[in-house]
């Protein structure tokens, strides 16, 4: 049996550029997972052929919102729940209107380095054909570091695809959407998140049995040469 150390991609974000999470930050997170929850959840069925309601739809964000601040801990206010809801309903409604409803996720890949570590990547949609998207509900046009990091990890799981950042933000009145294609990336950058993979899950992934990984994987050999700093 082969045995590797792997981590998801979030935690190689983590781990280039960690921060401190504020109650603002849990808020934004709670947000954030209401709204992506329930697009996940509306485009699945508008692919199916179903006609989701912009009513049903707010009312699963409503709920899975009230989920994700009591898991956090966090009371809000009646005024700024509401503000927040208003929020996500602007972008489930801007979201309708997008190339991007009626897609699906892609499965997880495990993108494996030198046979011996890797790390999981998930872009949140693709067209099961040429392109892939992550959809962020801020503007992150032009991007951060941090997302930009992400976007490039998934690039390295689906590498024949293109990628792209779809933002509709929230914060916004009324929600904006933006559209941001990623170059493709160069071998020196390739090399460069490699590396950093490879260190990343070396030092803070958690064993798997190769063999047992039902998962695509992407192999790539380690190159040689420094990693970013973690």
């Amino acid at each position: 049996m082969t045995v590797v150390k792997t981590v998801a991609a979030h935690d190689i974000v983590e781990a280039v550029f960690p921060r401190p999470v504020t109650e603002r930050d849990e808020i934004g997170i709670a947000i954030g997972k209401a709204i992506d929850g329930t697009l996940s959840r509306y485009s699945h069925e508008f692919a199916e052929g179903r006609r989701p309601s912009a009513t049903s739809m707010d009312r699963a964000a409503a709920e899975l919102l009230d989920t994700e601040l009591e898991e956090a801990d966090v009371q809000l206010p009646v005024s700024d729940r509401s503000a927040l809801l208003a929020q996500a309903s602007g972008v489930l409604r801007a979201f309708r209107r997008s190339e991007v409803m009626g897609m699906r996720r892609p499965r997880s890949r495990l993108v494996l380095i030198g046979g011996s570590a890797g790390f999981y990547a998930q872009p949140d949609y693709w067209n099961g054909r040429d392109r892939f998207y992550e959809m962020k509900s801020y503007l992150a046009i032009p991007p951060p570091p941090a997302v930009e990091l992400q976007m490039r990890l998934f690039q390295l799981a689906f590498p024949q695809l293109r990628a792209f950042l779809a933002c509709f933000d929230r914060h916004a009145l009324p929600v904006s959407t933006h559209l941001a294609e990623f170059p493709a990336l160069t071998s020196e950058e390739a090399g460069t998140l490699l590396r950093t993979a490879d260190r990343t899950a070396r030092e803070h992934g958690q064993e798997k049995v190769l063999e047992y990984v039902d998962n695509p994987i992407v192999n790539y050999p380690l190159p040689p040469g420094p990693a970013a700093p973690v």
